[in-house]
């Protein structure tokens, strides 16, 4: 749940390169694999850190958005913004389990 002003946020998306000969997100040959690779090097690749996996204010747990600061569950349950943590439904006459 996200509010009107942070809605805005999640439209907006980066423009991948157009596929052609060379560009960037090509790989070389066409079953993909990168030839040549030390695996050593691209294993850890996946190992690092990643700026962008977040994880829930509340409840620790990885948040999927790309700027949110609360997880799906924690912000339905709170009533609030899962990006800015305002304020947006009453769920004070809302019956929820303990979880």
């Amino acid at each position: 749940m996200v509010c009107k002003k942070c809605e805005k946020k999640l439209t907006t998306l980066a423009a991948p390169d157009k596929w052609k000969e060379g560009s960037k997100n090509v790989l070389a040959g066409s079953s993909g694999r990168k030839l040549n690779q030390n695996k050593l090097l691209s294993r850890s690749a996946k190992l690092r850190f990643n700026p962008l996996e977040s994880k829930c204010k509340i409840c620790k747990t990885k948040v999927h958005q790309d700027k949110a600061h609360y997880c799906q569950d924690c912000s339905y349950k709170k009533g609030i913004c899962a990006m800015c943590g305002k304020q947006v439904l009453d769920t004070s006459s809302y019956k929820q389990s303990a979880k």
